[in-house]
């Protein structure tokens, strides 16, 4: 995913891969990360996309002291087009409002942002400062 977003220096793709597998271990088992895959009629997996759920204070208009944003989308370069993301996405939001969140968030990237649009996504007044 993040390779094909622009990102070739192998040294950060490494400790990447080595953040997110420490991560995965305890998001998975504690369910504050849970994800989606979707396979092809042999079984093998051709597209994901995942749901952070985080501790957060609460906020005007949300019930609960959690966040949700999606994350991680990715769809096999041979199976884009077909439908896949937006089947996940739309699965990940529905999945959300059964849960009781009343929004869901995600950054999008210059191709997933169409999609995003196309459901309801609107941008907002996030900012960031690098170090």
């Amino acid at each position: 995913m993040f390779r094909e977003m622009g990102f070739t220096d192998a040294t950060l793709l490494d400790e990447v891969s080595s953040t997110a597998e420490a991560y995965f271990r305890t998001a998975l088992a504690d369910a504050s990360y849970r994800a989606w895959l979707m396979e092809n009629e042999d079984g093998v997996v051709v597209g994901g996309g995942g749901l952070l759920i985080a501790a957060w204070p609460g906020f005007p208009g949300e019930r609960q002291s959690r966040r949700a944003w999606i994350l991680n989308m990715y769809t096999e370069p041979a199976y884009r087009r077909q439908g896949i993301a937006r089947r996940l996405v739309e699965t990940m939001i529905e999945w959300c409002r059964a849960e009781g969140f009343r929004a869901v968030g995600l950054h999008a990237s210059q191709q997933g942002r169409p999609l995003y649009e196309s459901l309801g996504f609107r941008p907002t007044n996030e900012m960031r400062l690098r170090f």
